[in-house]
C-alpha cells in the first residue's frame, strides 16, 4: 500500500509563505482529515500535492516515488486524482460520459481507433462503460446515467465529479470540500462511500469545513491555520485543543 509523505513544505509567493513547514502523513487504507478556517493554506498544499503549483521548500513523496517537483500529469500517474471545491463538468454531456472521462489512464487504443470503430477499441469502450456503470450503482446514480450533467442538482453534480476521479482507479484520492452545500443525509450517503474506499486499501485526504463530519470518519486530523500547522491528531485531541478552538470554531 502507498502512503503519501509531506516534509517540511512550504510554498511563498512574493516573499510570503502560502503554506511553511508543512509535515504529514496519509497512509494508505484511511481516511485522513484536513481542516482549518477560510485562507489556511488548505488548497494551496492540495495545489502543491497534485502538481499545480510548485513547492518551495520540503519534499512530498507518494510510496517510493519524490513526486516534489512532478507535474500534475506525472502525479496523476503515480496513482493521486482530487476533486474540486469549484465543479468542473461537461454540462452538456451524459452522466455516464463524464463518468468515463476519468478512465483516460486505463484507455488502451488510440485516438484512430476509436474514431474508426475498430474492434479492439469498440470492446474496449464496452468494457469501460461497464465499469462506468459499476461506479454509478455505487453512488446511486446509475437511473441518471444518460442524464445531461448540467441539469441535475449540486449534490448529484458533486458527485459525478467524485466518480470521475475514482474512475481512474487512484491510490489516494483528495476530497477538497465534498459535502459542502449537502444536507446531512447526502453527507452521511458520500461517508459511508469514503469509509468502504478505506476499507478496500486507499488512501483518503478529506478537506473539509464540516467538523462533525470529519470527526466522525476520519482516523486522524491536520489542522491549518494562516499557512501553519497548528494540531495534529485523533478527532478527539484536535476538537478539544485550544488553538483549534480559538483559530477554528471562534471561540
Amino acid at each position: 500500500m502507498t502512503a503519501l509523505s509531506i516534509d517540511h513544505v512550504s510554498k511563498s509567493f512574493g516573499g510570503v509563505d502560502a503554506v511553511a513547514d508543512i509535515s504529514m502523513q496519509v497512509p494508505a487504507g484511511r481516511i485522513t482529515g484536513l481542516i482549518g478556517p477560510n485562507g489556511a493554506g488548505k488548497t494551496t498544499l492540495i495545489n502543491l500535492i497534485t502538481g499545480i503549483l510548485t513547492v518551495s521548500k520540503g519534499h512530498i513523496r507518494f510510496g517510493e516515488q519524490d513526486i516534489t517537483q512532478a507535474p500534475a500529469h506525472m502525479v496523476a500517474r503515480a496513482g493521486i486524482t482530487r476533486t474540486f471545491q469549484n465543479i468542473r463538468l461537461l454540462t452538456e454531456a451524459s452522466v455516464i460520459d463524464n463518468v468515463m472521462i476519468g478512465f483516460y489512464r486505463r484507455e488502451r487504443s488510440s485516438t484512430l481507433a476509436s474514431l474508426l470503430g475498430l474492434p479492439a477499441a469498440r470492446k474496449e469502450t464496452v468494457s469501460l462503460r461497464a465499469r462506468a456503470l459499476a461506479l454509478l450503482e455505487l453512488f446511486g446514480m446509475a437511473h441518471l446515467a444518460e442524464h445531461e450533467a448540467g441539469g441535475l442538482a449540486y449534490g448529484h453534480q458533486r458527485r459525478v465529479e467524485m466518480m470521475r476521479a475514482l474512475a481512474s482507479e487512484p491510490a489516494l484520492i483528495l476530497l477538497d470540500e465534498p459535502v459542502a452545500g449537502m444536507n446531512d443525509v447526502e453527507a452521511a450517503e458520500l461517508g459511508e462511500i469514503f469509509t468502504r474506499l478505506a476499507r478496500e486499501g486507499m488512501g483518503v485526504l478529506l478537506i473539509e469545513h464540516n467538523v462533525r463530519f470529519v470527526t466522525q470518519l476520519c482516523h486522524h486530523i491536520y489542522v491549518l491555520d494562516s499557512g501553519r500547522m497548528i494540531a495534529s491528531g485523533t478527532p478527539t485531541e484536535v476538537v478539544n485543543n485550544p488553538a483549534v478552538i480559538t483559530a477554528y470554531l471562534g471561540a
